[in-house]
């Protein structure tokens, strides 16, 4: 599309207009737990646009660490960090990516609008395409040692290791490569396990894995290439779903749909069951609708596009399902509309207080479409008996400065060999670690 030279002044009128009216009419809390408030759908003529401009970090700056713990820099520097792991000897990965050129999703006035908001909120750098190892050698908290493991790669995200095979989910495929303990550098190509849907719009790229406990099976996340739906079915096939995906073969299997963009997965240590966090549709307004945390069933239909949060349907989807909406389950935990959810870590392990011992971190990347704002910040959410239990805590905050402009954004989040809290910051470009207050340093 070309645009004329006034596209500047355009933009800006069509963010302001879309930063006006609608608002929330809800707290956060109403659109959170097992059972969330759901009003009535409100649409608007333009959606709500409302993204905090990246700041990044002023020299020395940090999150807010939650009562009886702190918060320091493990790294800094990055360039777009995103997803996290740890590996066995305690070495941490750091996808350092971002999204693959899109040709098709920018078309339009609406694809231009969202790029305009993706420039403004610090996501419209270029991808770096590679994986970094980080190493902490003298056992301070703080890496000190850092090399490019993987380069070269296609918007990484996912990462896991089964063995000696290191699998990483690139925008477009899942890729294994031969991996040592204590390597630091990886120069053998990868080989394609399974291709992943992509393309030239590819609208939600990241793609995730995590590994069964067996090391036979890997499920991998695959978002939707649209909001609901509206550039047709067929541009959705196998996407907004978990694959099942065998690490021998490479042939796979739909496990789980309806799932607009999941992103985390984790498994629940005591039940054994797979957990993952899905960011929800978005243009229905400030309080529609909660991102959310499930447990993961097989063969199961959580709604998208047709239905949200279980059975509630969205109109704007034609034609409609209603055979598929009767088999819709509703997830179990909702994390309020629009946080943007993405990291998912269990806790179990964990050196933090007491209070966090049982449950899982969530990274919450924060809102575009929600006036006033959600998310920005790193939650905990209790579990017992492997389900959800009570409202959730602030871990991390402070990513937001006063007048709403955004200091850092989390995304992946992890627990160190040391039980500490890991948190990749995307806008900061650094890592957090959270640590109990008295924590003492390893030897």
């Amino acid at each position: 599309m070309q645009l004329p030279t006034t596209a500047p002044l355009i933009g800006a009128v069509v963010l302001a207009l879309a930063a006006c009216g609608e608002m929330a009419t809800l707290p956060i809390s109403a659109g959170t737990g097992p059972q969330p408030t759901l009003p009535p759908p409100q649409r608007t003529l333009i959606p709500t646009v409302n993204i905090a401009t990246a700041k990044g970090w002023l020299p020395g700056a940090t999150p807010l660490a939650a009562s009886g713990m702190r918060v320091a820099a493990f790294a800094g520097g990055l360039d777009h960090p995103r997803w996290l792991y740890v590996l066995p000897n305690g070495d941490v990965l750091v996808a350092e990516t971002n999204a693959p050129p899109k040709p098709d999703d920018a078309k339009g006035i609406k694809g231009w609008v969202m790029g305009l908001v993706t420039k403004r909120a610090g996501a419209g750098v270029p991808s770096a395409n590679r994986i970094s190892l980080l190493r902490d050698t003298d056992g301070d908290g703080v890496a000190d040692l850092r090399s490019v493991l993987l380069e070269g790669l296609n918007s990484p995200f996912g990462m896991a290791l089964v063995g000696n095979d290191l699998y990483v989910a690139n925008s477009d495929a899942v890729l294994r490569f031969p991996y040592r303990s204590g390597d630091t550098h990886i120069t053998a190509p990868g080989t394609k396990v399974v291709e992943l849907p992509a393309g030239p719009i590819n609208h939600h790229w990241t793609k995730n894995l995590i590994a069964a406990p067996d090391g036979i099976k890997l499920f991998v996340t695959v978002g939707s290439n649209s909001n609901v739906g509206e550039r047709g079915m067929e541009a959705e096939t196998e996407r907004a779903a978990i694959w099942e995906v065998d690490t021998r073969s490479g042939a796979h299997r739909i496990f789980a749909t309806g799932l607009r963009n999941a992103n985390g997965l984790a498994w629940e240590p005591h039940s054994g069951v797979l957990w993952t966090v899905a960011n929800e549709r978005d243009e229905l307004g400030s309080d529609l609708v909660p991102d959310y945390l499930t447990s993961v069933r097989d063969g199961a239909f959580y709604g998208w596009p047709y239905s949200y949060y279980g059975q509630h349907i969205d109109e704007r989807v034609t034609p409609q399902r209603p055979d598929l909406v009767a088999t819709a389950i509703a997830p179990d935990y909702a994390l309020g509309p629009h946080t943007a959810s993405l990291g998912l870590a269990s806790s179990v392990g964990t050196t933090l207080p007491a209070t966090f011992a049982n449950g899982m971190f969530v990274g919450q990347h924060g809102s575009w479409n929600r006036r006033p704002r959600s998310g920005y910040k790193v939650i905990f959410v209790p579990f017992e008996g492997g389900k959800p239990a009570g409202v959730p805590i602030d871990v991390l905050t402070g990513f937001l400065s006063e007048e709403g402009k955004a200091f850092g954004r989390p995304v992946g989040v992890v627990l160190d060999k040391q039980g500490a809290l890991l948190v990749a910051d995307d806008v900061g470009n650094m890592i957090w670690r959270v640590t109990s207050q008295h924590w003492v340093r390893s030897h």
